[in-house]
């Protein structure tokens, strides 16, 4: 028989919905979701709701989604191909109120010209939202390409960090 570890899980409310948050035993962010998120994360049988390992969590995202936390200080953890990672991990490098382009992030991480589509794709599964920054990331034209969590809540994001003028 193969143990799976726990999986904790609580919601906290938020300007974008009530966000889904999981946790792994070690105490570990796991993943950020919102309300129809595409590929985001649901319940499952088996998982623990426990709002106890989420209290630094929910008090830096009620600080960023107040304006006044511009960088999160917290463990995170993901499980995805060493591409993803790589992706995920340039995610982090980019500073709150800019943006970048799936062909900077392909730059940074070494990736040929010919790989900014799984640059996309890996940007779009990230299992973190709002945490690693995602939204940050727009077309080389500078239009406001894909967001799982959706355009609406992409434009907030980005208008919340003064990255989008006249917005």
């Amino acid at each position: 028989m193969i143990l799976v570890p726990t999986t904790y899980w609580t919601t906290a409310d938020g300007p974008l919905g009530p966000l889904l948050l999981t946790t792994d035993p070690d105490g570990a962010l796991t993943s950020l979701s919102v309300p129809g998120q595409k590929g985001g994360r649901t319940v499952q049988d088996g998982w623990r709701r426990d709002p106890g390992p989420f209290r630094a969590t929910e008090e830096q995202l009620a600080a960023y989604f107040a304006g006044e936390l511009k960088e999160f200080q917290l463990e995170l953890r993901t499980d995805g191909t060493e591409f993803r990672e790589r992706v995920w991990a340039a995610l982090d490098s980019v500073p709150y109120g800019e943006t970048t382009t799936y062909g900077e992030i392909a730059a940074r991480i070494g990736a040929s010209r010919a790989a900014v589509r799984a640059v996309g794709g890996a940007i779009g599964a990230n299992p973190l939202l709002v945490v690693r920054p995602c939204h940050r990331v727009i077309g080389a034209d500078g239009s406001l390409t894909g967001y799982a969590g959706g355009l609406d809540r992409k434009v907030w994001l980005l208008t919340r960090e003064g990255a989008l003028a006249g917005h």
